[in-house]
């Protein structure tokens, strides 16, 4: 963990949003950029990797908790984290929701596996209900369970 003024925490919380990137990646990027250290296809896919076995422990102590709304956010952000991981391995980046989704219709129909498309909703429903709260909890532990299936199935994709 980074500890950041508020000052600076918040406009990176802004920055990140406006980008459609995680903070840490933001931060990757920028420590990157500062010690002229570019981040090659394998390193992105590492640290996209680590993100997302990040963001998925992070979802089940949020449930743990009974923090339903925030644990819908960390296990879409698992799914979004390990769809760029394959996504790098490739040589490739995504940057957009739009492109995160482009993405995972070309792969699911590479894989020729239509789960990997239902999967996808449910890491997505669970971005929404981040912003909505709708989801009964119930829902919400049997949706980051599908993540987790979805996370296996991107990892053997990518041999992982």
């Amino acid at each position: 963990m980074i500890v950041l003024p508020k000052r600076i925490a918040e406009k990176l919380r802004r920055e990140s949003e406006k980008a459609g990137v995680s903070e840490e990646e933001l931060v990757v990027e920028a420590l990157s950029r500062m010690l002229n250290e570019p981040l090659d296809p394998e390193a992105r896919f590492e640290v996209h990797l680590k993100l997302s076995e990040k963001y998925l422990r992070d979802a089940e102590e949020l449930l743990a908790r009974g923090d339903y709304v925030q644990a819908s956010e960390k296990a879409w952000g698992a799914a979004a984290q390990i769809v760029k991981a394959v996504a790098a391995k490739e040589g490739r980046e995504l940057r957009s929701h739009a492109e995160l989704w482009g993405y995972m219709d070309e792969l699911a129909e590479r894989a020729g596996d239509v789960m990997l498309r239902y999967l996808w909703r449910t890491a997505n429903a669970l971005h929404q209900n981040f912003y909505e709260g709708w989801m009964p909890p119930r829902e919400v532990e049997l949706a980051v369970r599908d993540v987790k299936v979805f996370v296996e199935k991107l990892r053997a994709i990518a041999r992982l």
